[in-house]
């Protein structure tokens, strides 16, 4: 004690203070810059703290993979946070063509054959619902959410091989599900 009061030492961080995560990443005048081109890029708000997220799990997989840090991180990072809001983009308009699509053959199923397309569609249904979790969830991403094999490998993290056997298989299976149900 000097003079009656209590010496403080100055915080750190020990074992007990430590922050769980671990130091961001990013610094908070680059996770401005990283809103900022999100934004600018048309990302809507409410989406812009997955971005930040995203920009710094990029940042984290390029040091686990030994990859040395770039050496300007503000201006790699407004980098990759445009390239996401691309993505976001073509995301969007992958979206909007399937949700076109959809409503181009909900008007085919209504027209002449109707209750032939609904037979159709009731027994493709029960075919995913037959298929294991796997498969289903592969032939969803390539088919109705319109993903190519790469990103739908990206997305479940599994080899491209394995997601290519996936929708062979479970293609097969519905397939053969119609055929047995004699609707095609």
């Amino acid at each position: 004690m000097l003079r009656g009061k209590a010496r403080r030492a100055p915080k750190t961080q020990g074992a007990a203070g430590a922050d769980p995560r671990g130091p961001d990443p990013l610094a908070p005048a680059q996770v401005d810059r990283v809103r900022a081109v999100l934004a600018l890029g048309g990302v809507p708000y409410a989406d812009l703290p997955d971005g930040v997220q995203q920009v710094r799990l990029k940042l984290l997989e390029r040091a686990a993979d030994g990859r040395e840090a770039p050496r300007d991180v503000s201006a790699w990072a407004a980098v990759v946070a445009s390239n996401l809001a691309m993505d976001w983009h073509r995301a969007r308009r992958r979206q909007e063509r399937l949700g076109e699509r959809l409503a181009v053959l909900w008007r085919e199923a209504t027209d002449e054959d109707g209750a032939e397309a609904r037979a159709l569609s009731l027994a493709v249904a029960q075919g995913l619902g037959a298929l294991p979790a796997a498969q289903r969830q592969v032939v969803v991403l390539r088919f109705y959410a319109d993903l190519p094999v790469r990103a739908i490998a990206d997305e479940l993290g599994v080899p491209e091989g394995t997601v290519k056997s996936r929708l062979h298989t479970a293609v097969r299976l519905l397939r053969a599900r119609l055929y047995e149900g004699e609707v095609v």
